[in-house]
């Protein structure tokens, strides 16, 4: 009897914490159970060494690998309808971008959602590939998955925080609603994104971002980063993509004022990649924070420096569910994140994490305490000694709907 065929979409394998989440949900199925077929956009990113080998990994597609590519270089390539279809998606978003408040311009989240829809005209079917038992769309916009895979069930994932971004509704309600399961990676996510869409309920299945104890922990005692990390004084680390979301724009700021309350030997390091590095390195020289906040850009594999950290931290304005706040925690460092909609999902205040103010002068305030007392921090890394944070049983959700 033929096993189950199951297909899965991805943009890239860069440095993020869904590629870093699908990593995880890769290495849990079972490929004597199922058979998957990874298609990616692009064949680009530091994780994709990490795809595991039992996976197979379909070639990349023209079209589809021009999606997010500089558009210069897809029109030298001669991939003319992806660059209408970017260009007509930049006149739409810019009109719509238009229409809204400040407040809301500032939130907005469509500008991709205009792109997906513009060019799916120009992208080849992939229905040539056969019919998969289920589809699974695993970061939005989900056009692709819906439009141009046949698959009995299709099933599209929830990685942001609704209640933290302004909606386009009547562009995303039809793309969701065409899908017969919406995997929500939280409680606080289901909420937030119903409050957008109330009429999908019925569709929401929640199926947490799956992480292997075993992967995070090898991966991170594969290299030695205390050149690069372990100076005198404390550390700490963040990782993610240098974005609004992530608000390392504030940290020098956030930085500057642990310094004044004396913390002259603290450096906090951030791993990621992202269109807000100029801001931040402006930040970083406003604040005079040079030797304090350091910058290591993009790394093929962060979790030695989360292991070689004194404290993980997650300055966030808000997240979906942290992906690297749970490999931290695997790897028994204490974290701090700021008091974003979800943060209480993952961290329970003063017993596996701390969670401080977003303000910055509260979250500065915050992390001099929590720093300040090292039993406490002690004690938050005893208990993550004691539990496992891995959750490698969520895949059989992923059975159960085949």
């Amino acid at each position: 009897m033929a096993k189950p065929r199951i297909f899965i979409n991805m943009h890239y394998m860069e440095l993020g914490g869904a590629e870093r989440a699908l990593v995880g949900l890769l290495n849990a199925l079972d490929t004597d159970r199922v058979d998957v077929d990874l298609f990616l956009n692009q064949h680009t990113g530091e994780f994709m060494p990490l795809i595991p080998k039992k996976i197979n990994l379909l070639p990349e597609r023209r079209g589809y690998n021009a999606i997010e590519r500089p558009m210069l270089q897809v029109l030298k390539e001669g991939q003319y309808g992806i660059v209408r279809g970017r260009l007509k998606a930049r006149k739409l978003h810019k009109k719509y971008h238009r229409s809204l408040t400040d407040i809301e311009k500032t939130f907005d989240s469509s500008a991709f959602h205009y792109v997906a829809e513009c060019v799916q005209p120009y992208l080849q079917s992939l229905e040539d590939l056969g019919e998969y038992d289920l589809a699974i769309s695993f970061l939005q916009p989900h056009n692709i998955v819906l439009n141009k895979v046949r698959a009995k069930k299709k099933i599209a994932w929830i990685h942001t925080d609704y209640s933290s971004v302004f909606v386009n509704r009547a562009m995303e309600l039809p793309v969701w609603a065409g899908f017969d399961y919406i995997a929500s990676i939280s409680q606080d996510c289901t909420k937030s994104f119903l409050s957008a869409f109330p009429t999908l309920e019925s569709k929401i299945i929640e199926i947490e971002n799956i992480l292997s104890t075993s992967f995070v922990r090898h991966q991170a005692a594969l290299q030695d980063v205390s050149h690069e990390m372990l100076k005198p004084g404390f550390n700490i680390l963040s990782v993610g993509r240098y974005c609004h979301a992530k608000n390392y724009d504030n940290v020098p700021d956030i930085t500057r004022r642990l310094v004044d309350k004396g913390f002259n030997d603290l450096r906090w390091y951030i791993i990621g990649f992202g269109g807000d590095e100029p801001l931040i390195r402006q930040r970083i020289a406003e604040a005079g924070m040079e030797e304090h906040v350091i910058l290591l850009g993009k790394k093929d594999n962060p979790y030695p420096y989360i292991k070689a950290c004194d404290v993980y931290a997650q300055p966030s304005r808000y997240e979906g569910k942290s992906v690297t706040v749970r490999e931290a925690q695997v790897l028994c460092k204490p974290v701090i994140v700021t008091s974003y909609p979800t943060a209480k999902s993952q961290v329970r205040d003063g017993v596996d994490g701390i969670i401080v103010p977003q303000d910055n002068e509260g979250c500065a305030n915050g992390i001099a305490e929590a720093i300040s007392n090292v039993s406490r921090l002690k004690a938050c890394a005893a208990y993550l000694q004691e539990h496992d944070y891995g959750n490698e049983r969520e895949v059989e959700k992923i059975y159960k709907l085949l």
